[in-house]
């Protein structure tokens, strides 16, 4: 039990859904249109790399490629992220249980997002599960173009939380609670794993419980 929480704020890949297998293919058709290099993603890379800022994963996917025509390949390969996302059962990416965790958790307590993704990426999860109504605002690195620690302070800032929790599945996570100051809930079940968060859930459910 974490006292005096007065809201939750989650991460979104690993910890609400798994589209990683979905927006390879996305990558892969922007890879293969717009560069001659032989490289191509499937899940399993992707979830080595989510949770890290655009450009960062870009500069780490394409490093033979300058800055600038990282940022090129990258802005082609959300397009066409978001035109798989689009075809693809949002119910065959989500962890089970997302939704009644949503449902009761925000009986208690205001539910926000904070990602590393590009703009519009929440929006579309949201969208495609009908989930707006349980969340009460959400900002990303599209937004903001800062650390994710940076991005929940100002989440926090703009919607005057004072005690709130992270939930999340990797290190990048953790070490972004640590520079905001507020507590770290690891998803096990996510992309990663941390040694000492300062509460652990096996399933999306758990959650309920603690508050």
């Amino acid at each position: 039990m974490i006292s005096n929480t007065d809201s939750i704020i989650f991460d979104v890949d690993g910890t609400l859904w798994d589209s990683t297998e979905i927006v390879a293919i996305g990558y892969n058709r922007a890879l293969e249109a717009y560069t001659d290099l032989p490289i191509r993603v499937d899940g399993a890379r992707l979830m080595t790399l989510f949770g890290k800022p655009m450009d960062q994963i870009f500069a780490e996917l394409l490093p033979e490629l300058s800055g600038e025509q990282q940022h090129f390949i990258s802005e082609k390969c959300v397009i066409l992220e978001e035109e798989e996302l689009e075809k693809a059962d949002p119910a065959s990416l989500l962890y089970p249980g997302i939704e009644e965790m949503f449902q009761k958790l925000s009986k208690k307590l205001p539910l926000f997002i904070v990602s590393n993704c590009q703009c519009g990426y929440i929006e579309q999860f949201l969208r495609k599960n009908h989930f707006e109504s349980y969340i009460t605002d959400h900002l990303c690195f599209g937004q903001t173009g800062t650390s994710k620690g940076q991005t929940i302070l100002r989440l926090m800032k703009e919607n005057h939380l004072k005690n709130p929790v992270y939930v999340g599945d990797t290190q990048g996570d953790a070490n972004a609670c640590r520079e905001a100051g507020i507590p770290f809930i690891l998803a096990e079940y996510g992309f990663g794993d941390v040694p000492d968060p300062d509460a652990r859930i096996q399933k999306p459910l758990d959650l309920i419980s603690m508050f």
